[in-house]
């Protein structure tokens, strides 16, 4: 069984957060999310605009979280989404040793990634 096939077997419904600031990756992933049938919230490209999303949303089940915003580390995001018990992915053009070790269980897809990879990440 592929990547592919396990997570458009467990994504649909599920409610996604997008953190991520290049349109195109963004774009490709709520893209393709959607076509699993997964809700998708975001994208947003700055960690104000998740933090604020965050309060605002009722119910939340994973995101994928950019490491680097705009030049912004996103790991205000990263924090607020474990206090919530949320699981969620980096992606990471820099490699998993540009995160902290508060966040060494934390899944990283090291940019370029195949979506059904992080997704099957999100979904582990």
């Amino acid at each position: 069984m592929t990547a592919k096939s396990i997570a458009a077997k467990s994504i649909a419904g599920r409610h996604i957060l997008i953190v991520e600031d290049d349109v195109f990756v963004a774009e490709g992933l709520k893209l393709y999310l959607e076509a699993e049938e997964a809700v998708v919230l975001g994208p947003v490209a700055s960690v104000v605009a998740a933090i604020d999303l965050l309060a605002a949303c009722q119910r939340l089940d994973g995101a994928a979280l950019d490491v680097n915003l705009e030049g912004t580390l996103a790991f205000p995001v990263a924090d607020a989404l474990s206090e919530r018990g949320v699981p969620f992915v980096f992606m990471t053009g820099y490699g998993a040793e540009s995160i902290p070790g508060r966040f060494a269980s934390v899944p990283t897809c090291t940019k370029p990634f195949q979506l059904a990879d992080l997704v099957a990440l999100l979904l582990a």
